[in-house]
């Protein structure tokens, strides 16, 4: 997934173009504008830094983190304001060289590609990195007939999968378990 993430950063942001999305973004991008007044914000997989930029609006400072540099690159391009923006390279189950302490979390579309039996390492590795009462925000999606790319398989631990195709014809077998109750 890490491969298709590096060669999917250019066309990232097309996804957010789909004209049935352009009303859950735009309350997206309003609640997230204001969720973070003042805090310190750990982002976990920040990809282009498309969700990085609303949190910027208000919050004091976001250490953005992702994999992959190749996106992180991209991320750096966006204007945040005055918020006080810095990137790192970090594994999302780890988040081995984070040495900020935060007062706030996010992540946006990241827990879907997250392995069920790797939830609790996310979790675990997230929660080291904030004070306790720290506030989290995490966004995703769920399946839309029509609108979704449709599960393709489902593997022994019930994990889903999607083949997504790039622009240039590539095809990637993605994980993609769209979040439930049962999965918490």
């Amino acid at each position: 997934m890490k491969e298709y993430y590096v060669r999917r950063a250019a066309e990232y942001e097309d996804v957010y173009l789909k004209p049935e999305r352009q009303e859950d973004l735009q309350q997206l991008k309003t609640m997230l504008s204001g969720a973070f007044a003042g805090m310190d914000v750990l982002e976990v997989a920040c990809g282009t830094g498309y969700w990085t930029q609303y949190i910027a609006r208000t919050a004091r400072s976001i250490l953005a983190t992702d994999v992959n540099s190749e996106v992180l690159s991209l991320a750096r391009q966006k204007d945040y304001g005055r918020c006080g923006v810095s990137f790192a390279v970090a594994d999302a189950y780890s988040l081995a060289g984070i040495d900020l302490v935060a007062n706030a979390g996010f992540h946006g579309f990241w827990w879907s590609h997250v392995p069920l039996q790797r939830l609790p390492a996310f979790l675990a590795a997230l929660h080291s990195k904030l004070r306790p009462g720290s506030k989290v925000v995490m966004i995703d999606n769920r399946f839309v007939e029509g609108s979704s790319t449709p599960i393709v398989r489902t593997d022994g631990a019930g994990n889903t999968y999607q083949v997504r195709r790039l622009k240039d014809g590539s095809q990637y077998e993605v994980l993609k378990n769209y979040p439930s109750e049962a999965m918490i």
